[in-house]
């Protein structure tokens, strides 16, 4: 059964880990735009007027990793900003009285994120050459069994998952705030306030479920180098 996690299941899930994290990273400036964000304001009564019914039309903005797309009216399309590790939210779509909280975090937080991705790619790729060494012939499969290139894999694991879990954390933490005190500042308005609401977005969804993913590889590549240590 452990064989045929490590052989199958572990490298499909360390794939699916990857391209997970890389949507939820590069969404919404590159990819993605309608579909996948990390903090949405988007337009509702649920502050304003709780008791009001249907449905509002008004601006909308879909914030992440790398900037930021926004829309003055439900069907007109998404404008975004242009991808940098050190991005300056567009919203200038929202009305001039809400309040101005919505900013991006430290520029080494999506820079971690970007490293992260990167041992991410590396971890994917030798340890599936790994699980797949006797179908690669004798002397790549023996170069493969060399105990170096095994810490080296559970090391590109370890370092990927501890550094892309805990940026995605800060940020989380860093748009929960900000979510907290643009809300509390609407409902300050009161029903002169326009009517909008703020809320994570399905890319933090994302990020859990590959991260989840992502820890399976990892600990076969941790129990294989711990087998190999004791030897």
């Amino acid at each position: 059964c452990f064989k045929a996690v490590t052989l199958y299941l572990a490298p499909l899930l360390s794939l699916t880990a990857v391209l997970l994290s890389l949507f939820a990273f590069l969404a919404p400036v590159l990819i993605l735009q309608d579909k996948v964000s990390l903090l949405t304001v988007s337009p509702s009564t649920g502050i304003t007027d709780p008791g009001a019914s249907g449905s509002v039309d008004g601006p909308t903005v879909r914030i992440g990793v790398l900037g930021s797309c926004s829309r003055t009216l439900n069907d007109d399309p998404l404008n975004c900003t242009a991808a940098t590790l050190s991005p300056t939210y567009d919203l200038s779509v929202l009305p001039s009285n809400v309040p101005n909280l919505l900013t991006a975090p430290a520029t080494a937080t999506p820079a971690f994120i970007a490293v992260s991705l990167g041992f991410s790619c590396l971890f994917v790729l030798v340890f599936t050459l790994i699980s797949f060494r006797s179908k690669m012939g004798a002397k790549l499969g023996a170069a493969l069994e060399k105990p170096f290139i095994n810490r080296a894999v559970a090391w590109f694991g370890l370092v990927a998952f501890m550094i892309g879990l805990t940026s995605f954390l800060v940020i989380r933490m860093w748009f929960g705030k900000a979510i907290d005190d643009f809300n509390q500042g609407l409902a300050q308005l009161g029903k002169q306030g326009p009517s909008l609401i703020a809320s994570t977005g399905n890319g933090f969804t994302m990020v859990w479920i590959s991260y989840a993913f992502l820890a399976v590889p990892l600990v076969c590549a941790l129990a294989k180098l711990h087998v190999t240590a004791g030897k």
